[in-house]
This record gives structure tokens, sequence and C-alpha cells, in this order.
């Protein structure tokens, strides 16, 4: 098996024969739009067999001659190529696609409703269609892979359809479903695919997420097996974030060329910082910002673009989503309801003693100012010590700030029954992976954690994450 590598053309070296999947598989493709046809040509160029079926008799037609149904650099070389290999073939008869293959790749539409969801029934029709074909051939062993863009719990609708149909391990079936989405941009999606920055199955069962992985064998690529809604929602994430940098370079491009500045020159240097700007710093879920910068910057221009008359959703967004977090652990703590709440951690951030616009401070005010019993930790933290604004900002926000503060986190821990964990360290670890108070007790400590203690910790205590 050979591997596809930087510097390679890809598609070239399929045609050559030189990248060749190591055991080639039989491969259903249901759906021959963009997303079907570059998946059938390039798993084709792979050296697996592949059938193309849609309900178009046209795109059947298309597919069964080599004429690519989408306009796509590559495609046609390689359905030809394939054809001449005798991989490729096309059928409108789903009896024939079942029986001719191993796996089904869903390739069908999501199109949206008007309530924004996800119109499913083009997928659960085609899986009402294997399922009628398994039971109609006596197939007994198949695996359904879901490569359309679907949002999470759909794999679980399609299992239901199988269900339905007596297609169940119950019933004597070894039937799958997993999710393998594609990462394709249009007018570049034979080289995606063959040089993807990450191949991703989403799978309940371990053989049949092998199987999907296996694939992909004579691609060199980041390679990842994870639960079915995780791969589900990955997509989503990505699109969502690709139009986040976009609107972001837009808006800071419009605000530049109000306030007579080079916006193209501005985002150049941005994007040169590769340690904070383009990497994976800040990209993990958590609690809200704060800090002496952040803040105050991002006021600053949102009155930039507001005194240039000019609307910038995106960025004006930011300070109210960072609110709805904050608000969202005020309710989580509400609801969980119980007197004595223990906070590990004030200041915004670790490693500091900055208190200003840190969020834990609010919630400390209102859960005080609501009857609560709090408590505060912060081995950082030393009320005497704080000067200028930090000092300012305590006095105005939590002026009683020394009466709440606890120098004794195992006593904290112990005299609390509910613990807000915004700074960890392994002493916090194991007061709480110890302690006889678990899950079973009669008055179990409550974990509010805003930062991803370990695992462990967790099935300790009774657990709630902040965005997890």
């Amino acid at each position: 098996m050979s591997n596809v590598i930087a510097g390679d053309n890809p598609v070239s070296d399929l045609l050559a024969g030189k990248v060749r999947a190591s055991e080639p598989s039989r491969i259903a493709v249901f759906g021959l739009g963009y997303v079907g046809t570059v998946t059938a040509s390039c798993f084709a160029g792979l050296g697996h067999r592949v059938i193309g079926i849609d309900t178009n008799a046209d795109k059947v037609a298309q597919f069964a001659r080599g004429d690519s149904p989408v306009l796509e650099p590559g495609v046609e070389e390689l359905l030809a190529s394939g054809l001449g290999n005798g991989l490729v073939n096309a059928t409108g008869g789903i009896d024939e696609a079942v029986d001719g293959s191993d796996l089904a790749l869903i390739c069908v539409g999501t199109p949206s409703l008007p309530n924004g969801d996800i119109d499913l029934r083009y997928i659960l029709a085609v899986a009402d269609d294997i399922a009628g074909a398994l039971r109609r051939l006596n197939k007994r062993s198949y695996t359904v892979v879901i490569r359309s863009t679907v949002l999470p719990g759909s794999a679980d609708n399609v299992r239901a359809v199988l269900a339905d149909n007596g297609i169940t391990v119950a019933d004597g079936y070894d039937v799958h479903v997993v999710v393998n989405p594609e990462f394709l941009r249009e007018g570049q999606g034979v080289e995606d695919f063959l040089r993807p920055p990450l191949i991703l199955v989403g799978a309940d069962h371990d053989a049949a997420g092998e199987q999907a992985l296996s694939l992909y064998d004579g691609i060199e690529a980041d390679r990842r097996v994870t639960p079915t809604r995780v791969a589900e929602l990955v997509k989503y994430a990505n699109n969502s974030w690709h139009a986040v940098k976009v609107t972001f370079a837009n808006e800071i491009g419009v605000v530049a060329k109000a306030l007579d500045v080079d916006g193209v020159e501005v985002m150049q240097l941005l994007c040169s910082d590769h340690k904070l700007n383009i990497s994976s710093a800040y990209m993990r879920p958590g609690f809200a910002w704060g800090g002496s910068c952040l803040p105050k910057d991002v006021r600053a221009v949102n009155f930039a673009a507001k005194s240039s008359d000019v609307i910038v959703p995106l960025l004006s967004s930011l300070l109210p989503s960072n609110g709805i977090h904050t608000a969202r652990l005020i309710e989580l703590l509400l609801e969980v309801d119980r007197p004595r709440i223990g906070f590990v951690g004030l200041a915004f951030k670790p490693g500091t003693d900055d208190l200003r616009e840190s969020a834990m401070v609010e919630v400390v005010e209102r859960m005080s100012g609501k009857g609560f019993h709090c408590r505060i930790h912060d081995q950082e933290l030393v009320p005497d010590d704080l000067v200028g604004g930090n000092l300012a900002f305590v006095q105005r926000e939590l002026p009683h700030l020394g009466q709440l503060m606890d120098d004794d986190l195992a006593e904290l821990v112990a005299q609390s029954d509910v613990i807000v964990v915004s700074k960890g360290s392994d002493r916090l670890n194991a007061l709480l992976s110890g302690a006889e108070r678990g899950p079973e007790s009669e008055n179990p400590v409550t974990v509010v954690d805003l930062i991803g203690l370990p695992h462990d910790v967790r099935s300790a205590v009774s657990y709630h994450g902040v965005a997890w």
C-alpha cells in the first residue's frame, strides 16, 4: 500500500495506480450529487469497487458512461479510469446495489426546513430501501455509512428505521450504522478527499467503525473514531467556524476602512501569529472570559464601529454572548439549590490574581445576594495584596471579599454542598475523587466544573459540566 503524501499530485498517483487500498471493498454510493460523485470516483481511484445509485435516471446514465454529474476537476478522469478497470458501475435498482456491496454510503441531500432544521426524509427513505433489500436478499451482514451532513441523533433515526423493518441483532442481523462526514470544498473536492485534514468516523460499534476507516487505506491523514453523535456535530462546528472567520474578517475590514486603515494588512498581521491567533489557543469550551484587556478592547472596537456608523453584528454580539454564559451558571446554581457554595478560583483565569471583570466575581455577588452561603478559595489571591485597578474593581463589585475567603481548601470542600471549580489543582482532584460523599450517599457533594476535571473526579461526585 502506498500513501498520498505532500508534494505528490494525488490524482495522477491514483490514475497511475501508485496509491491503492490494501483490501478493496465493495461500496454502494447512494446519491450521485456532488458529495456522492466525488466520493465514488475517489474510492474507485483507490481500488474499491463502487456502485453508484440514484433515483435520477439521467445521473445514473451519466455516471455509468463516465460522465460526471457534477463539475469538479479530476472526477471524470477518475471515473473513466474506474470504468476501464471494471471498478465503477451504476444502477437505479436497490437490490442490485445492496447485493453487490458490503457497505452503503448515504450521500443524499439534507436540505433546510423552514424552521432551520434539516430534512432527513431522503436519508430515511434510503435507509428504508436498504432495509427492504436486506430482507429480500436475506443479507445478514452490512454497514450503513452516513456521509451526508446530519445533526446529532440522525444516525439513531436511521437505526430506528432499520429496527422498524426488523433489521436488528435480535432478528439475526449484523447491520450497523456509522457516520463519516465529508470535508470537501467545491472546486477542490478531489484534492480535499485525497489530502484531508482529518478522516473521521463516528461509530458505536468498533468493528463497523474500523471497517469504514479502512476504506481510506492509502491516504495519509490523521484518523479518528469517535462516538456517533460527536462525528455528526463536527461538520457543523467546522462550517460554523468557517462562517465566523469570514464574517470576522469582513467586519474588521469595514471597521478598518471607516477608520482609514488598511484592513487587509491588519488581517495579514493577525494571521501571522500562529501562537495565539491561528492556533488551538482558546478553542476549548469553558466559561466566560474577563480580565483587564478583552472586555475593554471589545467595547472599544464596537464604539469605534458605532461612531463610524458601521454595523458589525458579530463583534457587537461578543459581550452579550459572554454575559449569557455567566447567567447560565447562575441559573444552574439556582436549580441545584443547595445552600453552601464553595468557589475554587475567583480570578478571571489561572495563574493570576486579577479580578477585573472576572465573571466569577459577579456569580459570587449574585448568589450571596440571593441568600446562599458562599466561600472562596483561590491560592493565588491575597485580598490585602490587591492594588490599583484590581483593588478598585473589588471594592466596587465585592467589597466584603475578605470575609468570604477560605485558605483551607480541604475545609472548603468538606463544608460545601456545591463546589464551583474555575481553577484546578492536583490537591483539589485528590480531595474530590477521594471524597466519601459520593453520588450514592445521603449528602453528595455537587461539583460544577468550568475547566474540565479528570474523569475519575467526575465519577466520584454529583457532576455538572458547564459546556459538556
